[in-house]
C-alpha cells in the first residue's frame, strides 16, 4: 500500500465521462490506425505546445509554433521562443519517459525549462504561492516537504488501480498542489497527464487537450481552486475529463480538406458559433466585437475568445488600426 492516499470521489458525472471517453477513443484509433495523418498529428502538436504556452501568456499564435517547429526563425519575444523550443523538444521525447518515475519526471522539467530558470531539473528550494493578479490564492507546501510529498504521490501513480482517466486527472491536481518546482508547474502537470494518458492509450500523444484547456482557462483554475476548497480533487476530475472527451469528439469529427477546416486548419474543428461569426464578418468586414456579440447572442468576452481563436488559427486577419480596421477572412491554405 502507498504511504498517501488523494482524497477524491467519483460522482455519476465521472464515471459517465469514463465511459464515453473509453467508447470516443476507441473509434479514434481505429480511424488513426486506417488513416495516414502525419500532417494532422504535427497541427495537433503545434495546437498543444501554442494551449499550454498560452495558459502560461505566451503570445505566440499557432502559425508562429508551425513556423518554429518546421525550423524557421520567428520574430518573437526570445524568451517565448525558447519556450517553444523546449515545449516541443519536450512532448517529442515524451514516449521514452515512465509515469511514475521521479528522475524521469525531473529529466522532462530539465528539458522543459532549460534556459528559462536556474533550477531546471531539481525540485524547488523555496517556498511558492500560486497568484490571481495581487491575490494569494494558494499557498504550496513548504520546499523541505517536496521531495517527500512527490515520492508518495508517485507511489501512489504507480500502484493504484484507479482507471487511468481518473488516475491522470487526480495526479495531474495534486501536482499542481504540491508545485514542486520554482516555475514551469502548469505545463508540466498537463505535459504528465498527457503522459499517464499515453500509456493507457498511445493515441493521446496525438490528441490536444492542452488547447481544449486554453479555451476554458478560467474554468480550469476555477476547478483546481474548487478542488482544494473541497479538500476533494473531484470538480477537477470532472473538468479535466469533460476537457478531455471535448478534445476526442473533436479529433473523431475531423475531415481533411473539408472548407475552412482544411489544410492548416485539420485540427481546428470549428464549432456552430465560430461559423457564425464567419458568416457575419463575410458579410460585413467592419462588425465589432460587440455587434458580433448582439448577432451571436452570446457575451462579449465569449466573442472575444472566439474571435481570437479564429485569429490565431489563420482563418481571420485584422487589417488595419483596432478601432478603424476591419476582418479578413482567409481562405482555406
Amino acid at each position: 500500500m502507498p504511504n498517501y492516499l488523494p482524497p477524491f470521489t467519483l460522482s455519476n458525472k465521472t464515471l459517465s465521462l469514463v465511459a464515453q471517453i473509453s467508447e470516443s477513443i476507441g473509434r479514434l484509433t481505429v480511424q488513426q490506425e486506417q488513416e495516414k495523418l502525419l500532417r494532422l498529428r504535427k497541427v495537433n502538436r503545434m495546437r498543444t505546445v501554442q494551449g499550454s504556452l498560452a495558459i502560461e501568456g505566451s503570445t505566440l499564435t499557432q502559425q508562429q509554433i508551425t513556423a518554429i517547429l518546421d525550423g524557421k526563425r520567428v520574430i518573437a519575444p526570445p524568451k517565448e521562443v525558447q519556450e517553444a523550443h523546449n515545449a516541443i523538444s519536450t512532448y517529442e521525447t515524451l514516449p521514452q519517459w515512465q509515469p511514475a518515475n521521479g528522475a524521469h519526471l525531473l529529466a522532462a522539467h530539465l528539458l522543459m525549462m532549460k534556459g528559462l530558470v536556474n533550477d531546471a531539473g531539481m525540485y524547488r528550494q523555496e517556498g511558492v504561492g500560486v497568484m490571481s493578479g495581487e491575490q494569494v490564492v494558494h499557498m504550496a507546501p513548504q520546499a523541505t516537504r517536496v521531495p517527500k510529498l512527490m515520492t508518495d504521490l508517485l507511489e501512489w501513480l504507480e500502484s493504484s488501480d484507479v482507471h487511468p482517466l481518473v488516475a491522470s486527472c487526480v495526479f495531474h491536481y495534486e501536482f499542481e498542489f504540491i508545485h514542486p518546482f520554482s516555475d514551469g508547474n502548469g505545463r508540466m502537470g498537463r505535459l504528465w497527464q498527457t503522459l499517464i494518458l499515453s500509456k493507457w492509450h498511445e493515441v493521446f500523444i496525438n490528441i490536444p487537450v492542452e488547447s481544449m484547456v486554453y479555451q476554458h482557462q478560467d474554468d480550469y483554475y476555477l476547478a483546481i481552486r474548487q478542488s482544494t476548497q473541497q479538500t476533494d480533487s473531484a470538480p477537477f476530475i470532472e473538468f479535466m475529463l469533460q476537457m478531455i472527451y471535448n478534445a476526442i469528439s473533436e479529433a473523431n469529427n475531423i475531415k481533411s480538406n473539408d472548407g475552412l477546416n482544411g489544410g492548416l486548419n485539420d485540427g481546428l474543428k470549428l464549432s456552430n458559433l465560430d461559423k457564425d461569426i464567419l458568416m457575419f464578418i463575410q458579410q460585413d468586414r467592419y462588425k465589432t466585437n460587440a455587434q458580433l456579440a448582439e448577432k451571436c447572442g452570446k457575451s462579449q468576452s465569449t466573442i472575444e475568445r472566439r474571435v481570437k481563436f479564429l485569429k490565431d488559427a489563420g482563418l481571420i486577419t485584422r487589417i488595419g488600426a483596432k478601432k478603424t480596421g476591419y476582418w479578413q477572412v482567409n481562405s482555406p491554405v
